[in-house]
């Protein structure tokens, strides 16, 4: 009691000023025991299955990482000392192993304090590329994976703001390489310069009707900066280190040589630059060079992309997705709108796909027409490959055989479903390398073989099929028989032989890697041990529940038990939830969560107040259905509600949980959902809402899946707005945001109005900004500091929860 009072007391006395000034905080003993561990390293496995590379993370940034010096220019975040990605993840050491042995090799030759990103597998996967992150810039080094060693093939002079920058020749004895040009000129600091004249935007009529998009360019020096850091030289390096030079500097965005090797597609992006969209939609050009740097031929020219028609289906006018056939030696695809990009226009086929042969200077043909927005193809061989397409408002999907070297030949629907239909899904073709290094379609005479996810009514029971090209039949060769453990089916290795890689785990057991033999009865061979960092919660209580909202549609959500549980107590509960759209209540009602998972306690999850006495029902079901002419923001509120209430019956049913000790969070768009709980039902104690958007009329063309703007759509974005009914919120609600978050729509803005709002009209509210940290948290002290305000919010506003004469009854759970 007295450490309650003390707590009580403290809390008093934070919340009696309107700043602090707090310095970082730890979270308590059992939390942080498994917020700060060494994670198990990344797995790479070449495509024969004979080599793995072990990859070692830190697994938080460090705030001074986050505080390097950061430019935000047309929706890139750069370093311009050491001229590469701000937020970069790095690899900090490596280790090779074959998979037939048991104990892996440390690299040798590593650079001092490594900080590896980029990495690019030779063609014959006998080395793999890398960049190293120095203080002063990006260096070239290579692995040698027999060997166990790196070299280091150039000075920190790359330039790695803008993608594609190591690309290997056919050879594998040489890159092409983006480097810094030597006519770069010294950047602008906008603080210290002298502007020149206003900044001016214009509309010439056209709409232009764009998501809220940030770290835009704003003003001419963000546009000079912008193009010094894009401008790159391109150049050839060898693995012996000599350097020659390749292209002049240009504002290379991407580099892709065609299967064969005799050809490289380059992309250059081009003036004029635009305030309302990000690089990837300003102009640019494509062109293909041999590989001598010879200029071949102008492939395609795309204006500035600013203005499409209405809606997510929408496209520009053009040549676009142009990549190389993965099937033949050098041979460009790509797609064009049928219906002008505008998916109001009533067509029959919306899109054609095109293909243009080396030396890419005669007439392009026609090899196919889809019904709904062109998705993509896996090539096969010249007379056979798989299509698909979709439509985002009816959630459809295609998938197509057709003869790409027979336009007439009508191509033939092999699969038409909803894509958010789990239970229907037929996999991913299986693919395999060709003879150009590429991934095409395992093609065993008439037949090719499918790996599916396998979720159904009973479980879920990865697979592997057989189909025939001729009857459109399948067989089942491999169905994972596990009900106490979850197998993923990774990749093939050799389907004559039966092997695939797998990784298996239970919510016990460590996440490893096995190859299986799909034709042999148990013959599983496993080729890493990882141990289980997570040891206090190897004997945490975890199932899947299953339960029914009012009007019957199911639900499910994970639900842990607390570490200490002792049957018969009432324990106080963090329900944690996303909400999620969908078409048709068949669909929302299906299961998708394996209670075999691991259990992960990642920064963002509430897993870990199971060591602090609490029940957690984690990524609990929040479906919002809107079935035909009706979109699911029409009803927006009352499904949040009713997923909300339907979630407390039924643990409170199984008599674990104290519901009026019930608190709700949620992250981004689930932190939009916590702030609308609270403020429109009686159902919780508090609420925790991270980097969130409170008012949707701050994003007007469109959020999440409402495609309607703010002024077609008034009443949906008002309703649906926590920020417009901050009156009628009393219950306490902790907010948290990044101050440099990027999202679309989820700017610290958000969180920050919201807050005041709350706070004029006397609700309990506590807004804590995070210094450096984008949507997602990364610094060590951030997260550290995030999970002490969420415990400390907890135990004051839910476990140490006064009780009041307000019980909360089901009936009372809906306000006006």
């Amino acid at each position: 009691m007295k450490a309650i009072l003390k707590l009580l007391f403290c809390f008093f006395i934070i919340n009696s000023y309107a700043q602090q000034s707090l310095t970082y905080q730890k979270p308590s003993k059992e939390i942080l025991d498994l917020a700060d561990v060494e994670l198990a390293p990344g797995v790479q496995i070449d495509s024969k299955g004979e080599q793995m590379v072990l990859l070692y993370r830190d697994q938080y940034k460090s705030i001074s990482e986050l505080s390097e010096t950061e430019l935000r220019l047309a929706g890139l975040r750069i370093n311009p000392v050491t001229n590469i990605g701000s937020r970069t993840n790095y690899i900090t050491n490596l280790k090779v192993k074959k998979t037939s042995d048991k104990e892996a090799k440390q690299v040798m030759g590593l650079p001092e304090s490594p900080r590896l990103s980029g990495f690019s597998w030779s063609p014959d996967e006998s080395m793999i590329a890398c960049l190293n992150t120095t203080t002063t810039g990006v260096e070239v080094w290579v692995l040698d994976i027999e060997k166990a060693k790196v070299t280091k093939l150039t000075d920190a002079t790359v330039n790695a703001n803008m993608g594609s920058t190591l690309n290997w020749f056919k050879d594998n004895k040489h890159l092409l390489v983006k480097m810094l040009p030597k006519d770069r000129q010294p950047l602008i600091n906008a603080s210290e310069a002298v502007p020149t004249g206003p900044t001016v935007s214009v509309s010439d009529g056209s709409k232009a009707q764009n998501r809220t998009y940030q770290d835009l360019l704003k003003t001419p020096n963000d546009e000079f900066n912008f193009e010094q850091l894009a401008h790159s030289e391109i150049v050839k390096v060898s693995i012996n280190g000599t350097i020659e030079p390749y292209l002049e500097s240009a504002m290379y965005r991407g580099i892709s040589f065609s299967p064969d090797g005799n050809y490289v597609m380059i992309t250059k992006t081009k003036r004029p630059f635009s305030y309302l969209v990000t690089y990837s939609r300003f102009p640019y050009e494509s062109v293909v060079y041999d590989t001598t740097g010879k200029m071949i031929s102008v492939v395609n020219d795309v204006p500035l992309d600013e203005v499409r028609p209405k809606g997510f289906m929408a496209t520009r006018m053009g040549k676009r997705n142009m990549s190389w056939r993965g099937d033949q030696p050098a041979t460009l695809v790509w797609a064009e709108a049928l219906d002008k990009g505008d998916p109001a226009v009533e067509v029959d086929l919306r899109d054609a796909v095109y293909q243009l042969e080396a030396p890419f200077k005669g007439k392009p043909s026609l090899i196919l027409k889809t019904k709904q927005r062109f998705a993509g193809i896996d090539w096969g061989n010249e007379t056979f490959a798989v299509a698909y397409d979709y439509w985002w408002n009816t959630r459809n999907t295609k998938t197509y055989t057709f003869n790409p070297s027979d336009p007439n030949q009508n191509p033939k629907v092999i699969s038409d479903r909803s894509y958010q239909d789990v239970y229907s899904d037929p996999g991913n073709f299986v693919s395999s390398k060709n003879k150009y290094g590429r991934y095409t379609l395992n093609i065993n005479g008439d037949k090719l073989y499918l790996m599916g996810d396998g979720y159904t009514k009973d479980g879920q029971f990865p697979f592997v099929d057989e189909y025939n090209i001729k009857t459109n039949t399948t067989k089942r060769l491999y169905q994972s028989p596990y009900t106490d453990k979850l197998e993923n089916l990774n990749s093939a290795i050799d389907m004559k032989k039966g092997e695939i890689l797998v990784r298996i785990e239970s919510p016990t057991e460590y996440p490893n890697y096995y190859i299986r033999n799909i034709k042999k009865k148990n013959d599983l061979t496993a080729i890493t041990a990882f141990a289980n960092p997570f040891k206090s919660l190897e004997n945490v209580s975890k199932r899947v529940i299953s339960y029914k909202r009012d009007d019957g549609l199911d639900l499910e959500g994970t639900l842990y038990l607390p570490l200490d549980y002792k049957a018969g107590e009432k324990y106080p509960m963090i329900l944690w939830a996303y909400p999620r759209e969908y078409k048709d209540k068949s669909s929302a009602s299906q299961s998708t969560t394996n209670p075999n998972e691991f259990v992960y306690p990642y920064w963002g999850s509430p897993i870990y107040w199971v060591t602090k006495g609490y029940v957690v029902l984690d990524d609990a079901a929040f479906p919002i259905v809107g079935e035909g002419s009706e979109e699911p923001n029409d009803s927006f509120r009352t499904q949040l509600v009713a997923n909300g209430k339907a979630a407390i019956d039924a643990v409170d049913e199984l008599g674990y949980i104290d519901r009026n000790k019930v608190a709700v969070g949620g992250h981004s768009y689930g932190a939009f959902m916590t702030a609308n709980l609270l403020s429109h039902s009686n159902l919780f104690a508090a609420g925790i809402a991270r980097s969130g958007a409170y008012n949707r009329t701050l994003t007007p063309f469109g959020f999440q899946s409402e495609e309607r703007s703010y002024w077609e759509a008034p009443d949906i974005y008002y309703n649906m707005s926590p920020f417009m009914h901050a009156d009628k919120m009393k219950t306490p609600l902790l907010l948290i945001h990044g101050v440099a978050d990027n999202n679309s729509g989820t700017y610290p803005l958000q969180s920050e109005r919201y807050f005041n709002a709350l706070k004029g009209l006397g609700a309990p509210v506590r807004l804590v900004m995070l210094p450096k940290e984008s949507h997602g948290y990364r610094a060590k002290e951030s997260i550290m500091h995030m999970l002490w305000e969420q415990d400390q919010w907890l135990d004051t506003h839910v476990k140490n929860r006064k009780q009041t004469a307000e019980k909360i009854e089901n009936k009372e759970s809906i306000k006006n």
